[in-house]
């Protein structure tokens, strides 16, 4: 099987599947002399593994990573970087029912017909069980991006199925189970998939990520564009069915006098391009929105064929999210920082010597300033981070 790796010259190759014995991860490009421990990486992983609450798969998985290679004395050496995260709480026998049929809405059958075989536990390769290392490698490009540029990626669920959910602060995000920048709505949330798992179907989720301080300049012109690989790497995660840049769709309605974005000696006037121009970032905020799919696997029968291609009906039985998309913002944070790192080094490598003589304007709308963009309100005045 191809298509395992990503990345130019930060590049993450994952392997694993999530009925086996382990999961994990080799990373290469990462700069030596960065400070690394596992306890940099734990932390994200914590945020995204199953458990957390009532309103997610009640598979238990410590995803305690392992640090295999390319850390000596505490610091990275510029060597491939292993990681592995082993799996401790695989129910196989839940999936013994659909060994010879497909699930609606998996990558079951068009797995089959590619490879000829699949491992039916719980998706095997395709499950979303894989994120999991994304996270792990995602921790290290945070970490080396903030020390190097001091820049900072957060994200957020920005809506629950019908529910939409106002941003109020980033302080908020990490003090309920669904990442959303509200407090208030979190009881509106909890009845909400109180009433989804009860009914035995699934929702989608918007989760939007945004990422401060990355520099102008990161990105090619052409086949290279920072933007073009964002909405890649987006894509590439589980369920997810869209991705916006910036205004995104809303870019459909907006007037050209309103969605280009001014600039004067003080900064832009506003943010619709999230912060991308050209495939080149502009020093703004870089502002990402992806739709998270309903979760597949659901109670309720379906109907499907089987491998000989007779009518089946499928009731998926196990444990699974009523919503992939309430633990998917970790893995969204992930996937950008290993987009910028990776755009970070392939920008170095080639115009560390350029000099530019037209003075670089400030990042951020003054306040105040008019922007009909809902993407670009969310993040002008975002709350610092806690100390």
């Amino acid at each position: 099987m191809s298509g395992n790796t990503f990345g130019t010259l930060y590049c993450v190759t994952s392997f694993g599947e999530s009925h086996g014995p382990a999961i994990g991860c080799v990373v290469d490009g990462c700069p030596p002399g960065l400070a690394l421990s596992a306890d940099d990486i734990q932390h994200d992983l914590d945020r995204r593994k199953p458990g957390t609450s009532r309103h997610v798969t009640q598979r238990r998985e410590s995803d305690t990573v392992e640090i295999l290679s390319g850390v000596f004395e505490g610091k990275t050496t510029g060597t491939p970087i292993a990681l592995l995260i082993r799996n401790e709480d695989q129910r196989s026998k839940d999936y013994a029912k659909i060994a010879d049929s497909f699930r609606p809405g998996h990558a079951d059958y068009t797995y089959w017909q590619k490879y000829g075989n699949r491992d039916y536990r719980g998706g095997g390769r395709q499950s979303a069980r894989e994120t999991a290392v994304r996270v792990a490698a995602g921790a290290i490009a945070r970490k080396w991006l903030n020390e190097r540029y001091g820049v900072v990626i957060r994200g957020y669920l920005a809506q629950l199925g019908t529910v939409p959910i106002p941003f109020q602060s980033w302080d908020m995000v990490g003090g309920n189970p669904f990442f959303a920048a509200n407090a208030g709505i979190a009881v509106e949330l909890e009845e909400f998939m109180d009433r989804l798992r009860k009914s035995g179907d699934s929702c989608g989720a918007k989760i939007t990520v945004v990422a401060e301080g990355a520099p102008v300049g990161w990105g090619e012109p052409v086949y290279g564009k920072l933007d073009a690989d964002l909405a890649g790497a987006m894509m590439g995660i589980n369920a997810v069915k869209g991705v916006e840049i910036g205004a995104g769709f809303a870019a459909v309605t907006q007037a050209g006098t309103v969605h280009s974005d001014e600039m004067t000696p003080q900064g832009f006037l506003s943010n619709h391009a999230g912060g991308i121009l050209g495939g080149i970032s502009t020093g703004q905020d870089i502002v990402v929105n992806i739709a998270v799919k309903p979760t597949s696997s659901v109670r309720l029968p379906r109907r499907s064929i089987d491998k000989s291609g007779k009518p089946v009906v499928v009731e998926t039985h196990g444990r699974h999210d009523p919503c992939v998309g309430i633990r998917a913002t970790p893995i969204a944070e992930a996937m950008m920082a290993i987009v910028l790192m990776d755009h970070a080094l392939r920008h170095r490598a080639q115009n560390a010597d350029v000099v530019g003589t037209t003075p670089r304007i400030a990042a951020s709308a003054p306040q105040g300033a008019a922007d009909s963009s809902a993407h670009a309100r969310a993040t002008e005045n975002p709350e610092p981070d806690e100390a």
